[in-house]
């Protein structure tokens, strides 16, 4: 009796101690973080490094520009900055350096651009066609301007400018024509020629690999139907990449808004045609410079909602023709 009775007591303790059953007890699940953990974890190093290089400095600028940098009248005393949410910007819109170089990078966007990526969607259809030989070759050669830096390329080019260098107006010195490659008038040409010269091979690239998504089978029903290659490319190809045409116009229209390197590069030898505010982010550089800087923040500001509001504008409209 008093050993049957044992286990039976020891069981009882058990559950009245409330000691916690084994870990791996028949029907007890193991506890599991919750779904969101994960995805959140994998996320955080580039929410953390989007915010503090991308986000906050926006911020930071939009914030500065508010106020305004008050000197004294002598100009002993150190300057002090005033909150005044709109003197930056009223200055700014009334600042005809300023808006100079706004309609300039305009002009330059409007012409560029489009010859820009009309040279790059042929050159990539060319590429793309039965007939071409040495594929590999031309994408690489194509490609290679791009891997070149701004900056050196603009050291390349001011070379082919410079009046006293030029191989280009020592070619055509024999038939009496010479280009003043930093004349007033088409100094803005010549830097769209050397962006125009860097960019077209990454935009063809774009183009290109947009192409090899067209499936064969349509390609060989629209040869078979007695379509030439100009037709195929003209009805099947250039509205088969379409996307890929708005995605580089919205790249390209934004880098136009960000011209920099090339003209700073071309300053020091184009005699003035190339001035400090030439491009909006000069004019704001230039303004940081001497010290204002709201000021400089207040124009960045201002070009960055102008670019916004153009390319939201430009995605609307590709977009409501491609659903019509």
């Amino acid at each position: 009796m008093v050993n049957a009775a044992a286990p039976a007591d020891t069981r009882s303790s058990s559950r009245t101690t409330g000691a916690r059953p084994p870990a791996d007890e028949p029907g007890r699940r193991p506890r599991r973080s919750p779904k969101w953990l994960s995805p959140v974890l994998f996320c955080a190093p580039f929410a953390v490094l989007f915010a503090a290089m991308y986000v906050a400095p926006i911020v930071y600028a939009a914030v500065e520009s508010l106020y305004t940098v008050k000197r004294s009248g002598l100009g002993l005393s150190a300057p002090t900055e005033v909150f005044d949410p709109l003197a930056n910007y009223t200055r700014a819109l009334d600042d005809g350096a300023f808006l100079d170089s706004l309609g300039r990078v305009a002009l330059f966007g409007v012409v560029q651009v489009p010859l820009m990526l009309g040279a790059a969607l042929l050159l990539a259809l060319l590429i793309d066609s039965r007939s071409a030989r040495g594929k590999g070759f031309f994408r690489l050669s194509s490609f290679l301007p791009y891997a070149i830096p701004g900056v050196s390329a603009a050291l390349v080019w001011s070379f082919m400018y410079s009046s006293q260098s030029s191989p280009i107006n020592r070619l055509l010195e024999p038939v009496g024509i010479s280009i003043p490659f930093f004349d007033g008038d088409l100094v803005l040409w010549s830097v769209a020629n050397i962006v125009t010269w860097s960019w077209t091979g990454y935009n063809m690239i774009i183009i290109y690999a947009a192409l090899q998504s067209i499936p064969a089978e349509v390609l060989e029903a629209a040869k078979v139907d007695g379509a030439s290659a100009v037709r195929i490319a003209w009805s099947i190809k250039v509205p088969a990449v379409r996307g890929a045409l708005v995605l580089t116009s919205v790249f390209s229209i934004i880098g136009s808004a960000q011209l920099y390197n090339e003209p700073t590069v071309l300053r020091p030898l184009s005699d003035g045609a190339v001035s400090t505010t030439f491009t909006p982010i000069m004019s704001a550089q230039n303004a940081v410079a001497s010290g204002n800087y709201p000021y400089g923040a207040a124009q960045s500001v201002i070009l960055a909602v102008l670019v916004g509001v153009v390319s939201f504008t430009f995605f609307r409209l590709t977009s409501r023709g491609e659903q019509g």
